[in-house]
């Protein structure tokens, strides 16, 4: 077993780890606006993106670690009647293959350097949802003990440039067990400055 299963499964073995239980909010916010179709949720720990897509219809297929992770992630499928296809797995040995998904998510899993194999995955038009933690002077009580794990202002953005940057933020926002400094992206692989926006709804937490 390496060393990242191993960690991770133990994590979720404990009783008092707690993750979220909802999906991104921008996700949930932007659901009518986004491609149907196939998505993957990349590092899905205990399923709450995959289950939500797979409520909405995508055909889902959810990848992570642990297999602790994923047995808590059926168990809320099954509760919630749906199916994804959870797979255990290192994303480094994943095979991502180009122009697959119309929707990929990713949420508190530092990927940088995965991101060019998961934009080359996206199908055109497809959509990058990615949410992580920030490094930040204010307090914060959830996310890696270490900034080595967490992003510098804007490097989730400027890794994304080749696409088509819908919406970027960087704020402190409530999570399962405390307040976290967070990067949000949404971004669509396609290209030129001719191109359709689709409008959004107010949040319901008062986000634009």
């Amino acid at each position: 077993m390496n060393d990242d299963r191993k960690r991770w499964n133990e994590k979720y073995s404990d009783p008092n780890f707690e993750f979220p239980d909802d999906p991104i909010p921008e996700l949930e916010r932007r659901t009518s606006s986004l491609p149907d179709g196939r998505a993957l949720d990349v590092a899905t720990g205990t399923g709450r993106n995959a289950v939500f897509l797979a409520e909405h219809g995508y055909d889902v297929e959810a990848v992570d670690v642990s297999d602790e992770a994923l047995a808590r992630a059926r168990q809320r499928a099954d509760e919630r009647g749906v199916d994804v296809d959870w797979i255990r797995a290192d994303l480094a040995e994943f095979d991502l293959e180009p122009d697959t998904y119309d929707l990929i998510t990713v949420s508190f899993f530092a990927a940088l350097e995965h991101l060019p194999d998961l934009k080359a995955a996206l199908s055109p038009g497809g959509v990058l949802v990615y949410e992580h933690h920030l490094r930040s002077s204010d307090p914060v009580t959830v996310g890696p003990s270490s900034d080595r794990y967490r992003y510098r202002s804007n490097d989730l953005l400027r890794a994304c440039l080749d696409l088509t940057v819908l919406v970027y933020e960087e704020r402190r926002r409530p999570l399962a067990d405390g307040t976290a400094a967070v990067a949000t992206l949404v971004a669509r692989n396609s290209h030129g400055g001719t191109q359709s926006y689709p409008a959004v709804a107010e949040g319901t937490d008062g986000s634009r």
